[in-house]
């Protein structure tokens, strides 16, 4: 009795476990949320617009600066002789008229000496013109005997002008002195000349190069790729490295039409106003260009699109405040924007912030 009494409740305990067993298995697990995106939160996210296609891109291209060559004074020695002094330096601002450099030249004082020579002969000559005259008036002179004074006289006449031309010419003064003067004003670009440097009779160098740099020229590299997109007339921006928060406008006022043989690159003038004289030939820039394209593409902020898998794709956003996940094709991208050739259409709204995560908690 005592045996079959201890086996019930053995069976009773074994049940009870059992029961708790199957009441623990039988409670329902919590079911995963789905995340939603509330009208809330997406108030708070950055929302950017597809925009339209309109046949630009932008180029970016080197450039080099350099002075206006329309504006440039290259000066040359008229005579040898021997470097007095050079009162300039390289980089100076000079105006037009100012000494240059000074020499002492054997040439000048040739000059001068025709100079004095052709003068006394030109005062001779005019009186014997008038007593030829006065002679003719009186009877004395025959009027061939006139004739032949009146023409001594104009011969005289251009004999000392010519020489008085050559002597004052850039500066030439009496005593063999010979004075370079600028014939414009600006800033010395180059200078070959020294004090008590021997100039030569047969130097073909220029001594000075004088630039007016109230405007410059920004020599543009064009990739042959890209030459297509370039036009005359194009609005570019150019910055250097010496201002970097500096932003140059100008305009290709020529593109020259012919290739480079080594770098295989066209170059490209801009003319850029350069007032304040911050920009100095041998200058490097960088420079954007909204060049033409044949493509009629949309374009958005390339931050917007999120690489997943080798794939592009945005969140879009649809008149209802449904956020989808969208794959896009990827055309071309430059810098900070992407063209777009499949899955965004103009006037789509994207995500802009957050993306990733949004991303992340609502695909598949």
């Amino acid at each position: 009795m005592q045996h079959t009494l201890k086996n019930i409740g053995t069976a009773f305990i074994l049940s009870a476990i059992l029961w708790s067993g199957c009441t623990e298995q039988s409670r329902e697990l919590p079911k995963e949320e789905k995340f939603e995106l509330t009208d809330t939160l997406i108030g708070r996210l950055k929302i950017d617009t597809v925009q339209g296609a309109n046949n630009q891109t932008e180029l970016n291209f080197s450039a080099r600066i350099t002075a206006n060559e329309e504006k440039i004074a290259r000066i040359y020695p008229m005579v040898s002789g021997y470097v007095q002094r050079v009162p300039v330096k390289l980089g100076d601002r000079v105006g037009k008229g100012q000494v240059l450099a000074v020499m002492t030249s054997a040439e000048m004082a040739g000059f001068d000496k025709e100079a004095i020579s052709s003068s006394a002969e030109l005062k001779n000559a005019q009186r014997s013109a008038k007593l030829a005259e006065d002679m003719y008036n009186s009877g004395l002179a025959s009027a061939r005997e006139l004739e032949q004074a009146n023409n001594e006289l104009m011969v005289k006449l251009a004999e000392d002008k010519r020489n008085r031309t050559l002597l004052n010419l850039n500066g030439g003064n009496k005593n063999g002195i010979y004075t370079l003067k600028s014939p414009i004003s600006g800033f010395i670009i180059e200078k070959n000349l020294t004090d008590n440097m021997q100039v030569r009779p047969d130097n073909s160098e220029n001594l000075f190069t004088v630039a007016d740099l109230s405007d410059v020229w920004a020599m543009l590299n064009i990739y042959e790729s890209d030459i297509a997109r370039v036009k005359e007339g194009d609005e570019v921006s150019i910055t250097v490295l010496s201002y970097p928060d500096e932003v140059f406008k100008g305009k290709i006022s020529k593109v020259y039409s012919m290739l480079n043989n080594e770098s295989k690159v066209m170059n490209a003038r801009v003319v850029i106003p350069n007032t304040a004289q911050l920009l100095k030939p041998g200058m490097m820039g960088r420079v954007q260009i909204a060049g033409r394209n044949n493509n009629s593409l949309p374009v958005v902020n390339a931050d917007c699109l999120i690489f997943d898998n080798n794939r592009y794709f945005a969140l879009v956003l649809d008149p209802v405040k449904k956020v989808r996940i969208q794959e896009v094709e990827l055309s071309r991208k430059f810098e900070n924007k992407a063209y777009i050739s499949n899955g965004l259409r103009a006037g789509d709204r994207v995500i802009a912030s957050k993306q990733l995560f949004l991303y992340d908690s609502l695909k598949p």
